[in-house]
């Protein structure tokens, strides 16, 4: 029998223990909870839209199911200072389960705060901007919002209940910017994989997780347009309900079990830059898969196709759609020297990447952008 040996990669692939989507799932969460055996007082951390939209439902939902609860406003930064007030507050209350609702800060915050107390989590997002919500992480900033680290933990959340009439809710710019996030997804997987890169939980990706990353590619594709038209009219579809599925779940299964590469770092690269501090994680997302696709030199019509896409959805494909019209060298070098930093993801791409060669790749998407839209010609990464 050969020894054991802890060198070896073993294909890991993570998920949420449970997942729930629907029209009014927020009426289900304590018959949910219990379903799961998750315990009372809980503590929800909670947006001020989410509270503006579900302080009623909650009540219903909590209270008829037996449950005690308090709710506790977010700061508006998942930095170490709200984190920490928070599980001040949790500590105070006595609560066994932390249920965030919110956007995807919200729901990181819930979840740093949760693995400090060693307490089972929910994530309940009232937006489908991110693939934050089913993920055993969370994205640390300052409090002035420059991105700081990952903080991963043991466990993924014990419950991602999404309700698609409060995601409808939400306004058209979200959905989008979470179609952004989950725009990368694919990229990011199939280079890690190709790689034999280590996933975000350590171990090798899964045919399972490339698949499902395929898939929310796909999915992005064929109902993006419509699913946005839908949130417009504030109306919950099955286009809709397949891209917040996307967004959240497929996207969130891809990343995790997968790995990030380029796209996510350039979007760290960009936090760095006081013009981009106003727009979404996914806005930010979007335009570095552009960058990820020209690093690696892909295919023309590879590139059209995202291209495409993200103008049509009103996603960000120059660097003025993210702020930065006017960078200078001083800016593009900083964000350059922090997209290329030491452990960032992008170092994950099968070749060694320098802080100019991200410099000039910021260059040319956004140059393939601005042709884009002036021009009627599909631009021409070769």
């Amino acid at each position: 029998m050969r020894a054991y040996d802890n060198r070896v990669m073993l294909s890991v692939f993570c998920s949420p223990c449970r997942y729930t989507q629907g029209r009014g799932a927020t009426g289900q969460l304590g018959v949910e909870m219990s379903r799961l055996g998750l315990p009372g007082p809980v503590l929800i951390v909670a947006g001020r839209s989410a509270r503006r939209l579900l302080d009623d439902v909650w009540r219903l939902a909590l209270s008829g199911s037996g449950y005690a609860y308090a709710v506790h406003g977010f700061g508006g930064e998942c930095s170490w200072v709200e984190i920490n007030r928070i599980a001040a507050a949790a500590r105070e209350q006595g609560a066994r389960t932390i249920v965030g609702a919110g956007g995807g800060k919200v729901l990181d915050a819930a979840r740093a705060v949760a693995a400090e107390l060693r307490l089972p989590v929910v994530n309940c997002p009232t937006v489908a901007s991110s693939d934050a919500p089913c993920s055993a992480l969370s994205v640390i900033y300052t409090e002035e919002g420059i991105f700081q680290e990952y903080r991963f933990y043991g466990r993924n959340p014990d419950l991602v209940l999404v309700d698609t009439s409060v995601v409808a809710q939400g306004p058209p710019r979200l959905l989008a910017a979470g179609m952004g996030d989950a725009l990368a997804t694919w990229f990011e997987a199939k280079t890690c994989a190709a790689g034999h890169v280590l996933n975000m939980r350590g171990g090798g990706s899964t045919r399972s997780a490339l698949a499902l990353a395929e898939l929310c590619y796909r999915t992005l594709l064929e109902d993006g347009a419509a699913a946005l038209r839908s949130v417009e009219q504030r109306a919950v579809t099955p286009a809709l309900e397949r891209i917040v599925e996307a967004n959240t779940l497929l996207s969130g299964l891809g990343f995790e079990s997968s790995g990030l590469a380029a796209a996510h770092a350039i979007h760290n690269g960009l936090t760095a830059a006081p013009p981009t501090r106003g727009y979404f994680h996914g806005e930010k997302v979007a335009f570095g898969t552009l960058v990820q696709l020209v690093l690696e030199g892909a295919p023309s019509a590879q590139f059209r196709e995202v291209l495409s896409f993200s103008a049509a959805i009103g996603l960000p494909v120059t660097l003025g759609g993210i702020g930065c019209e006017a960078i200078g060298d001083e800016l593009l070098s900083r964000v350059s020297e922090r997209a290329a930093a030491a452990g960032e993801t992008i170092h994950n791409e099968p070749f060694d990447v320098t802080a100019p060669m991200v410099a000039d790749a910021i260059l040319a998407a956004d140059a393939e952008g601005r042709a884009w839209l002036h021009s009627s010609v599909p631009p021409n990464t070769k």
